[in-house]
């Protein structure tokens, strides 16, 4: 009976103690604090990208195609809401002829690269408002030589446009797979509406694979060629008008 009687104590006592441990552990204080970050619109100037892979991360140094040899492009616009590259169009060197001819603008190539690329413009937006933005382009005037010789009826077309982007916002609804320039005429062919097109954006025109055949320039056959270097120079424009339906987009 002793030895049952000590083991009774024993375990008795165990429990008291392993109770009042669990009473102890079971006691807890809270204190919350605060964690806090604010963002604001980046004005930097924001590098180009490679067209197909737009990976901000990995920035690209793009070669003017029209002067190859040259320093490069004119850099990106400054501000929140900027276009950052806009490949220029070198359709080359050909023989006159009478017949109405198609000629193709050559691919983006980068500096230190190997890769062919489409050409294309870049844009960003770094407002932090969503609030969209329109992307338009002007042929100022048409081909002409030094002299004022002027390539009548020749006209820029782009095909197998389209927008590519790593940014989580929605990419701009209203992008045109193709557009035609008339010189002087404004035409609209990519727009973000409220609630899309926040960060960065290429829109490229055609693949690694059709580079060299989605910016084309046609001539009329009737028209007079001078054995001269003939140009024209477009300008790009990035306004805050989000895109609309009742925009005109040529």
């Amino acid at each position: 009976m002793k030895k049952i009687k000590v083991l009774t104590i024993t375990a008795l006592a165990f429990a008291l103690i392993t109770s009042g441990n669990t009473a102890l552990a079971n006691t807890s204080s809270t204190y919350d604090t605060n964690a806090k970050i604010k963002f604001v619109p980046n004005e930097d100037v924001t590098p180009p990208v490679d067209p197909e892979d737009p990976n901000p991360e990995t920035p690209v140094e793009p070669v003017d195609p029209t002067d190859p040899e040259g320093p490069g492009p004119n850099p990106g616009t400054p501000g929140p809401l900027s276009i950052d590259y806009a490949s220029s169009f070198e359709f080359g060197e050909h023989k006159i002829t009478s017949t109405t001819e198609t000629y193709y603008a050559a691919p983006q190539t980068f500096r230190n690269s190997d890769k062919i690329s489409p050409l294309y413009v870049q844009v960003t937006d770094n407002r932090g408002t969503e609030s969209g933005w329109t992307l338009s382009v002007v042929q100022n005037g048409q081909f002409a030589t030094a002299d004022n010789e002027v390539l009548n009826g020749a006209e820029i077309t782009v095909n197998h446009a389209a927008v590519k982007s790593i940014a989580a916002s929605s990419k701009p609804s209203h992008a045109q797979e193709s557009f035609t320039l008339t010189p002087e005429a404004k035409s609209t062919p990519l727009q973000a509406s409220k609630g899309e097109g926040a960060g960065t954006y290429t829109y490229h025109f055609g693949t690694s694979e059709t580079a060299d055949s989605s910016v084309s320039l046609e001539v009329p056959g009737a028209t007079t060629k001078y054995a001269k270097n003939y140009s024209t120079t477009l300008t790009w424009t990035l306004s805050d008008t989000p895109g609309n339906e009742d925009i005109d987009r040529k």
